[in-house]
């Protein structure tokens, strides 16, 4: 069986993940961005933190790592 290995999560995805999941909890008065840049998702990961409960927390870390690395 042949399996292929996992893609690296990107930027626009964990982006489209946190909206598709958080939305309506966290990230109301937001809107997505078809190419976020860092700075576009750094503005969401407040929003996570705060109302996102541990797991959007989790997620906004994963976020801001890959935003640092984009540095």
């Amino acid at each position: 069986m042949r399996t292929e290995p996992p893609r690296p999560e990107d930027l626009a995805g964990l982006c489209r993940r946190a909206f598709a999941a958080y939305g309506v909890r966290a990230l109301w008065n937001m809107r997505p961005v078809k190419d976020p840049t860092p700075a576009d998702a750094l503005a969401i990961t407040r929003a996570l933190r705060t109302h996102g409960r541990m797991d959007g927390r989790r997620l906004a870390e994963r976020i801001e790592e890959l935003c640092r690395a984009h540095q």
